[in-house]
Parts: C-alpha cells; sequence; structure tokens
C-alpha cells in the first residue's frame, strides 16, 4: 500500500476558535467535507516548508511561528495511508479575510464549542477523528 505524509495547521482567532474550509463538490478526495488548512508533504521537502505553503496557498496567509504538534496520526482512502502531523500555530494576515484557493475550497468558519460539528457536515464516513483534534485545539490553551 503506497504511503504519503501530510500536515495539517490549525490556526486559532482572538476566541480560540479554529479556522476550517469547506472542500469544494468537484474534489476528488472528501468532496464537500470541511477541512482545516493542510496537503501533502512534497518530495524533498520539509514538514514545516510543506506547512508554509500550504497555509500560504489555502489562506494567503503567512506562518508566524509553530506552537505545538497537537496529534500524529495515521488514515487511508483508496488505497493510500497517510501519515498526518497536526500542527497548533500562529499566522500573519487578515484572518477575517482568508483567501480561499480557486477550484479547492468555496466556505469558510470558525469552529468553537458552539459549533463544533460543522466539521462533520458532509462527511458519509462517520470518522470524527478530525472533529476530534479540533476540539483539542480549541481547548489547548
Amino acid at each position: 500500500m503506497a504511503a504519503a505524509t501530510v500536515v495539517g495547521a490549525f490556526i486559532r482567532d482572538y476566541r480560540g476558535y479554529v479556522y476550517a474550509q469547506r472542500r469544494t463538490a468537484s474534489r476528488r478526495l472528501l468532496p464537500g467535507t470541511w477541512d482545516v488548512v493542510g496537503g501533502h508533504v512534497e518530495p524533498g521537502e520539509t514538514i514545516e516548508a510543506a506547512l508554509a505553503r500550504e497555509i500560504e496557498e489555502e489562506t494567503g496567509w503567512t506562518l508566524r511561528r509553530i506552537q505545538a504538534v497537537i496529534a500524529e496520526w495515521d488514515w487511508e482512502i483508496d488505497g493510500v495511508i497517510r501519515h498526518e502531523v497536526d500542527f497548533l500555530v500562529e499566522v500573519d494576515g487578515d484572518l477575517d479575510r482568508p483567501r480561499l484557493e480557486a477550484g479547492k475550497h468555496d466556505l469558510f468558519a470558525w469552529v468553537g464549542p458552539d459549533n463544533l460539528e460543522q466539521m462533520m457536515v458532509g462527511r458519509t464516513d462517520g470518522d470524527r477523528r478530525l472533529l476530534n483534534v479540533v476540539a483539542q485545539a480549541i481547548r489547548t490553551g
């Protein structure tokens, strides 16, 4: 079975809510589901460089600081095992105006204790692991 490394960026606003974005319905993997910023580490790229690149590509913001690794887990889809490393990060940029990556994301939201279940909208597999990591990021002081 093939394997890939992916990174996730958990970006919080002044309330401690986590930035999420909806994948467009045309995406091959997990269409129409809510996700955090992130993606695959390219060949020859460090995890930190991939994290900074994904943040810039998907939001227009720039990585200021990695605060912590908040989760590390494996998941499989379409016969590919993905090893995901999730980071709590600080970014520079206007948090009210992300630049959604055209064709990949069509909506954004800030997820907190009152709307955490939004992370399950569009999911058909019942997998709550990402929701659980978002909840952990919200609770992390």
